[in-house]
């Protein structure tokens, strides 16, 4: 229900979430740590500060941003405008609530962020997908996608297991990431029989999306996520890029909002032992130094988080067990070329893929970054930025570049051949892994001691939230768990409808589960 009839997007079926009533603002003064500068330390810091909270923000990174961060790069050969480099690309769909209720801080009408008209998903096969002309609200998003697409089939469509199927619209959060416990997306969609080109196209670019492949991604997230981008949302399936870097459009200016409620932001710099004293906790910093605070926000990676954890005295070995239960997704790489030619203006900024090796997507840059586009205007090149999802450990990468290059010549063949004048290249593993372990002993935000909360994509959550998302929404949360012990009030969130928009699809699922 909305407040007043206002709604943060167009869906008049997005759900509010009040924060808890109390005071406006704290007058107690006592300090917070917030642990890591990505969405989810942002995000709690924000709601922190702006009621009146002292708060200090530690970053182990120069910029930031997390891993959403982007940062400046030197490349003689380049030439032309300064270049950045960033962990690739992201997309901020408009289901993103609280994500974007973080950027409208310093950007209220979202001018920073830019729409992409469309991003196809292209099958080596030669199936080619578009959400373009696809209606926005469900049911008849879904009836024009499965009709236009030519990934879908009679033959195909008559093989789908019907009641599998329906498990998509049928759906109640967060009861629904339990109900597919031990279940992989993998095997959710061995269930489904859907046909193998819809499958890599429509479904599989979810579950590849989290960095993971689907024999180890979580079918529950997969259905909340097919729920909060396609079946449940009245939003649409196409979303929005920032005008510019990461850090020039978002995380810079957000920065200076932070300093201005009072927010010590102190980048490069590490947390790297929690500890209690007394009604304080001891937080120990890597340049030696030690923070008295009344509370701490650990939004840190997956790892530091793993580690803070296990070696702090406030846990006992259950919670620690359960915290290092956590792993991470595997490695994925980003290669961002900036290379002598242009691509053919008719290529989208934005290209899914399927079938070509390890290639999982290519952007151009300059189609919608205003920093890649200064440089392209004067060079008259293109800055293409590969990704690679899903590789395996000690992955030769010399041999992945070579056949990353070799995909891109097929894919764009206009850029076959055309000179390398700068590249980065970045192979990382820090990304949670939203694995098929039951789903209820996931650490959530609270912890044993309630002075301590947790925040981050890897973080369970009860809403139909993912990504970029739920790290915003657990950054909002923790803030509020804090702001609820000392009586203030908390802040509102929004999410996508928690129940299925079809609730006859459960009906219907049902008799034909008992019939069979």
């Amino acid at each position: 229900m909305s407040a007043g009839g206002w709604f943060p997007g167009r869906d008049p079926r997005a759900v509010r979430h009040p924060g808890a009533p109390g005071a406006r603002r704290s007058t107690g003064g006592h300090p917070v740590l917030v642990a890591g500068g990505g969405i989810a330390g942002l995000t709690a810091a924000t709601g922190l500060a702006e009621r009146g909270v002292p708060v200090t923000l530690v970053e182990a990174q120069p910029q930031l941003g997390g891993r959403v961060r982007a940062w400046p790069v030197e490349h003689p050969g380049a030439g032309g405008p300064p270049v950045t480099m960033s962990r690739g690309f992201h997309a901020f769909f408009r289901q993103y609530y609280n994500l974007r209720a973080l950027l409208r801080r310093t950007d209220p009408g979202l001018d920073r962020l830019v729409p992409l008209a469309d991003y196809p998903l292209v099958s080596a096969a030669g199936q080619r997908d578009s959400f373009a002309a696809v209606p926005r609200t469900p049911p008849l998003s879904i009836a024009a996608f499965v009709a236009q697409s030519p990934s879908f089939t009679a033959a195909d469509l008559a093989r789908v297991d019907i009641p599998a199927a329906l498990e998509l619209l049928d759906v109640d959060f967060p009861a629904t990431f339990s109900r597919y416990d031990g279940e992989s997306a993998a095997d959710f969609l061995d269930r489904l029989r859907f046909p193998s080109d819809a499958r890599h196209l429509a479904l599989e670019v979810f579950a590849r999306s989290f960095f993971a492949h689907p024999s180890e991604f979580a079918a529950g997230e997969l259905v909340a996520m097919f729920h909060s981008y396609f079946t449940g949302s009245a939003e649409g399936l196409l979303f929005d890029v920032p005008r510019d870097d990461y850090d020039t459009s978002l995380w810079a200016p957000l920065g200076r909002h932070l300093h201005g409620l009072g927010v010590e932001v102190a980048t490069s710099e590490t947390v790297e032992h929690v500890a209690g004293t007394g009604d304080e906790l001891e937080v120990t910093l890597g340049s030696g130094e030690q923070r008295r605070v009344s509370g701490v926000v650990l939004a840190t990676d997956p790892g530091t988080t793993r580690r803070l954890v296990d070696g702090s005295p406030l846990f006992d070995d259950d919670y620690r067990g359960r915290v290092g239960a956590g792993r991470n997704a595997p490695p994925f790489a980003v290669w961002r070329l900036w290379l002598d030619r242009r691509a053919d203006v008719e290529r989208a900024p934005f290209l899914g893929t399927s079938g070509f090796g390890p290639l999982d997507n290519v952007s151009l840059l300059e189609r919608f970054e205003d920093g890649a586009r200064r440089w392209s205007e004067a060079r008259g090149g293109s800055v293409v930025e590969l990704h690679a999802y899903a590789l395996a450990d000690g992955v030769d990468e010399d041999a992945l570049r070579a056949e990353l290059r070799h995909h891109l010549d097929v894919l764009l063949p206009e850029l076959a051949g055309a000179a390398v004048l700068a590249q980065e290249w970045l192979v990382s593993a820090d990304c949670p892994l939203a694995g098929t372990a039951p789903w209820q002993l996931r650490p959530g935000v609270a912890t044993p001691d309630p002075r301590v909360v947790l925040a981050g994509d890897g973080i369970r959550c009860d809403h139909p939230v993912a990504l970029m998302e739920r790290a915003a929404t657990t950054g909002w949360l923790a803030a509020n768990a804090l702001l609820a012990r000392e009586g203030v009030a908390g802040h509102d969130l929004w999410t996508v409808p928690t129940a299925s928009r079809h609730p006859v699809a459960g009906r219907v699922r049902r008799l034909l589960t008992r019939a069979g």
